[in-house]
């Protein structure tokens, strides 16, 4: 089970607190973002610019990190929770690094990086400065950043994100050719036949991203293994009941 952005149901999403709380309820895996800063950080967001989430709309790469720590990236999900800023203080944005320090703090939570632009060679380089190789996974789905990770770190686990309407058979070949641990479909794409046919080929079957209950029981019941959630404690309760 993948803390979707973290714990994102309950906390700004790619914040720390989301991350914090993704841990805590014992999430297998928490994913987040990343990009390059104009001075060259690597920073946890999903998006181009800051407007959908700050108080602020900037250009993550052409701003430096100094600049982007300005902005309040709890700005959208207090307005959207209804809460004060005592319920919901600020948030900054992360870098990858304080993402990989808190991680490696615990053994069982570990983090999936989806790389947002052209920065994969930075990151690699990032994890085996820190030793972090044991907690980190990859998943997007532009192939050339995923075969990228295979061939810098082919120990490093790769989770291929694919759409509604890809063929199977092919995503299941390519992701056999480049060395992939898993294919995760749109949720709406999954059928008993697909989950079958992934995990007979070796591969780890997942789903992005599910936030409704009955989705996330008719998931399981398909034997998905790896399902992305705003809302990890929900998904880890039915798990339990199953």
């Amino acid at each position: 089970m993948t803390a979707h952005r973290g714990d994102s149901g309950r906390f700004p999403e790619n914040t720390l607190p989301a991350f914090e709380g993704g841990i805590d309820v014992g999430a297998d895996w928490i994913e987040l973002d990343i990009l390059r800063s104009k001075d060259g950080t690597l920073v946890v967001i999903h998006d181009r610019t800051t407007q959908r989430v700050g108080d602020k709309d900037l250009d993550v790469a052409d701003s430096s990190y100094e600049v982007l720590r300005t902005v309040d990236v709890a700005t959208d999900f207090r307005r959207r929770m209804g809460k004060s800023i005592e319920e919901c203080p600020a948030q900054r944005i992360p870098t990858l690094e304080n993402v990989l320090r808190l991680v490696m703090k615990q053994n069982r939570t570990r983090v999936s990086i989806q790389p947002k632009m052209d920065c994969v060679g930075e990151a690699i380089q990032m994890i085996k400065r820190l030793k972090a190789e044991r907690w980190v996974g990859f998943n997007d789905g532009n192939l050339k950043y995923m075969a990228e990770v295979k061939s810098l770190a082919p120990q490093i686990p790769v989770f291929w994100d694919r759409g509604e309407n890809t063929n199977i058979d092919e995503d299941i070949r390519i992701a056999k050719q480049h060395g992939f641990e898993g294919l995760v479909l749109h949720h709406n794409a999954v059928t008993p036949e697909k989950s079958q046919k992934v995990k007979a080929a070796g591969l780890e079957i997942g789903a992005w991203t599910v936030n409704d209950q009955p989705t996330m029981e008719t998931l399981l019941g398909m034997g998905v293994q790896r399902i992305y959630t705003d809302h990890p404690s929900l998904l880890l309760t039915l798990k339990e009941e199953l």
